[in-house]
């Protein structure tokens, strides 16, 4: 019999602090901050670029860097041809999520520095990750649509190239500040399921890409990043404000999994909501459909009312993304798009300060017990 004592358990790791991070907070009062600043001044006054720096580097750019870390962003942005030839041997049908997770993989080989797990090594593969993962989703959605890549434009951001290299036409301003501010929102949010995954694996002293390629693994699920594609579907099904109460009720009376609510660390609302509900209204007002925020405030009010339940990000991310003109598919790669600045910092920050990540688990099944003397019971011969 064992002698050990049972330990605590918390189903879903929920509250366990499961390591020390420099990178980002996630405040269960409402409040998330990047390396000491606010996200919500960050929404406002930051393009994506400088946050990515911030993430991966530990502090805000100078005018300069920020210049050459934008320069090397687009330099790393084509992606291999036999990278492209195999994204072209998919079948049509591919999720992106899977040509996405299957590219970071297929990436990791062309990284010359792909085993060296220095510090400088593993800032130079995430810029490389960084520009590739945008590039991955944008041919590899062309591919599928039976269209050929688009070359790179050198001289537009992040943000703008995604556009581009999706659509085939140069976005204007707003629309690139838009997705500029969206990817802030979801660069980085501390130890969630997908970042964690990738520590877990760089624990191991396995390198970026497989981190990288296990975090994208993980974003796909529904209780995760699939969340937002999940959420549009209620959307439309909902179809106008008057509706959605209704709606709800009944999801509930039925204990439906209802996307786009609740959060396991905020008690008190996401704080990215609020930016991401200004976003679609302005979105609205200038689309002609303003349909969406009313349908998400009613369905707000009721959640809150009969389950005490604040919205998350992804109500509102899944209306904006599909006024983007974005196919709801792509929903979460736009998020690891964005996200893959965050994993790529904290695999940074794992392999600085490295120890293999091993919880323990709770046995529940029988107790010790003999074994037979032969598989069929009979005893030996």
């Amino acid at each position: 019999m064992s002698t050990e004592t049972k330990p605590a358990y918390s189903p879903g790791l929920a509250g366990v602090v499961a390591g020390e991070t420099e990178i980002c907070w996630v405040d269960p009062n409402a409040g998330l901050m990047y390396r000491g600043y606010d996200i919500h001044e960050m929404a406002q006054k930051a393009n994506f670029e400088e946050v990515a720096y911030l993430l991966l580097k530990g502090e805000l750019p100078s005018g300069d860097e920020l210049a050459a870390f934008s320069k090397a962003l687009v330099a790393e942005r084509a992606l291999p041809e036999p990278v492209l030839k195999m994204l072209r041997l998919m079948p049509k049908n591919t999720h992106p999520m899977d040509m996405l997770r299957t590219g970071v993989s297929m990436l990791a080989p062309f990284d010359p520095d792909l085993n060296d797990h220095s510090h400088e090594a593993n800032v130079r593969k995430a810029i490389r990750l960084l520009a590739r993962v945008s590039s991955l989703v944008t041919d590899g959605w062309r591919i599928s649509q039976g269209q050929e890549p688009l070359p790179d434009k050198p001289d537009l951001t992040h943000a703008g190239n995604f556009f581009y290299k999706l659509t085939g036409g140069v976005p204007q301003d707003w629309q690139i500040r838009m997705l500029d501010t969206i990817y802030i929102l979801y660069a980085d949010h501390e130890y969630n399921a997908s970042t964690f995954a990738a520590r877990v694996t760089a624990s191991t002293l396995a390198d970026m890409y497989a981190a990288v390629t296990s975090a994208c693994g993980t974003l796909k699920g529904p209780l995760h990043g699939g969340a937002n594609e999940e959420s549009m579907k209620m959307l439309d099904e909902i179809g106008t404000a008057d509706r959605a109460e209704k709606w709800m009720m009944d999801a509930l009376a039925q204990k439906k999994k209802i996307m786009g609510f609740g959060h396991r660390v905020y008690k008190k609302g996401d704080s990215r909501v609020p930016i991401m509900r200004e976003i679609a209204r302005d979105l609205g007002k200038r689309l002609g459909k303003e349909q969406w925020v009313p349908i998400c405030e009613n369905l707000e009010a009721t959640m809150e009312r009969e389950k005490q339940l604040c919205a998350n990000v992804d109500l509102y991310a899944a209306p904006v993304f599909t006024m983007l003109k974005f196919p709801p598919e792509l929903n979460t790669p736009i998020f690891a798009v964005s996200r893959v600045a965050g994993w790529c910092a904290h695999v940074i920050e794992q392999h600085d300060h490295n120890r293999l990540i091993r919880p323990r688990s709770l046995y529940t099944g029988p107790q010790l017990r003999p074994y037979p003397g032969s598989v069929s019971g009979n005893g030996a011969k």
